[in-house]
């Protein structure tokens, strides 16, 4: 595996490779089960002929609060051996001012899709994320790109930039990777308290019990209800949102709908925010 620090190793490294099948997969670091099963995704798409690249960057412009930013973890040793483990071909680490000049004036916005869901409470968030994926997308030329799933609204943006935007480039999602007791493998869940923690796989057995209301027949109200209320009552949580989408459009579900379905929810616990989804009907 190849590491390299600025945009010129980048360049060179990928001109050294071979360029028919390039597979892009975007972190910000703090890697875990989730980003191995990227990761590996990634290498089983490119083949034994094609290249794997990861970026490790900590991106400071999707971050709406420089708390959150200050608070993520890092783990850069780690994050490397990870990356050699799952069969990185050339591993991207930059530092911030490789990526931004500091008189920086363009920007990259969604204007639909980036309105509801986190996007509501976390304005500015994915004008940063498309911003650096783009960044990625141009300096790397990919032909193909994975996201987890576990970020939904995000991959659901950047398929809709790369529509709009025609990046020759096909995007896959990557299931959500879950602990043992039903919790979404998140880089955020190491600064969940004790308590927290123990109380966390609620926000999945919430999801599951509405999945089943859906199934039932229940309204859009009724089955987002199923979560919130689930939720709201454990000590120290808060509920951000827990609604019932449109899985293309992210707008409200339309009861009697045939379109395919989004559960989504984001909750604090204590001073970490969480998200998860499921897409439904989750049962047959």
């Amino acid at each position: 595996m190849r590491r390299v620090t600025t945009k010129r190793e980048l360049r060179a490294a990928l001109t050294a490779g071979n360029n028919e099948r390039r597979v892009l997969v975007p972190t910000m670091g703090a890697l875990h089960a989730g980003h191995a099963a990227l990761l590996r995704q990634a290498r089983e798409l490119a083949g034994s002929e094609g290249v794997v690249v990861a970026s490790v960057f900590l991106n400071p412009t999707q971050f709406d609060n420089a708390g959150d930013l200050s608070a993520y973890p890092r783990t850069p040793e780690e994050d490397v051996n990870l990356c050699a483990e799952c069969g990185v071909d050339i591993l991207f680490m930059p530092e911030p001012q490789e990526m931004y000049r500091a008189d920086r004036s363009l920007c990259v916005e969604e204007t639909q899709l980036s309105r509801v869901l986190c996007g509501a409470s976390r304005p500015g968030h994915f004008a940063g994320v498309c911003l650096v994926v783009s960044k990625l997308f141009n300096l790397v030329q990919p032909t193909d790109a994975i996201f987890g799933k576990k970020d939904y609204q995000q991959l659901a943006i950047l398929r809709r930039m790369v529509r709009d935007l025609d990046f020759p480039i096909v995007l896959h999602g990557a299931d959500i990777v879950r602990e043992k007791d039903g919790l979404a493998v998140s880089s955020r869940n190491v600064r969940l308290t004790p308590e927290h923690r123990a109380a966390a796989p609620a926000i999945y057995a919430s999801l599951l019990a509405a999945a089943e209301s859906f199934a039932r027949g229940a309204s859009p109200v009724q089955v987002s209800g199923v979560v919130r209320a689930a939720l709201e009552r454990l000590h120290g949580v808060r509920v951000d949102y827990a609604e019932l989408v449109d899985a293309e459009t992210l707008q409200p579900y339309a009861a009697g709908s045939s379109r395919p379905a989004l559960l989504a929810v984001a909750a604090w616990f204590g001073e970490v925010r969480l998200i998860d989804n499921i897409e439904l009907p989750l049962l047959s």
